[in-house]
């Protein structure tokens, strides 16, 4: 069964567009003990969107994982994992933070409990709300 995720992205370090521009991408970095554990719980073929965080708080695309968490190649301590992601498709409108907290389908959403966490679940109705938002109701 497919599981849903959200992840973060500063679009000046990794943004959409170099994901489109890469093909796959290594998701890594990740030095949050809850948000390490939700790379861990990721198996190949989950869908996440993707966040872009810092300038431009929305999400803007769909990626899915194409490898399950692995050792993070940036980590010299081997604690930390990382994922390797594809982009799917970009969302036909960004969906805002502000959108998403306006909503009351989505006021439970993981990133606004714990608006630091960079790798959150989200909710297969969650997921659904995203992307009617967006237009991208074939997703």
């Amino acid at each position: 069964m497919t599981q849903y995720w959200l992840m973060k992205s500063e679009p000046e370090e990794y943004g959409w567009h170099d994901l489109v521009r890469d093909g796959e991408g290594t998701w890594d970095g990740v030095r949050n003990a809850q948000a390490s554990n939700n790379l861990k719980a990721m198996r190949e073929g989950d869908l996440a969107l993707f966040y872009h965080s810092r300038t431009g708080l929305e999400v803007v695309g769909i990626m899915r994982v194409s490898e399950p968490a692995f050792p993070d190649p940036k980590d010299e301590s081997g604690r930390w994992v990382a994922v390797k992601v594809q982009p799917v498709e970009p969302l036909k409108r960004a969906v805002s933070l502000k959108a998403i907290k306006a909503n009351p389908k989505l006021a439970d959403m993981a990133i606004l409990r714990q608006s630091r966490l960079s790798v959150a679940g989200v909710t297969c109705d969650e997921w659904r709300e995203i992307l009617r938002l967006a237009g991208n109701a074939s997703a």
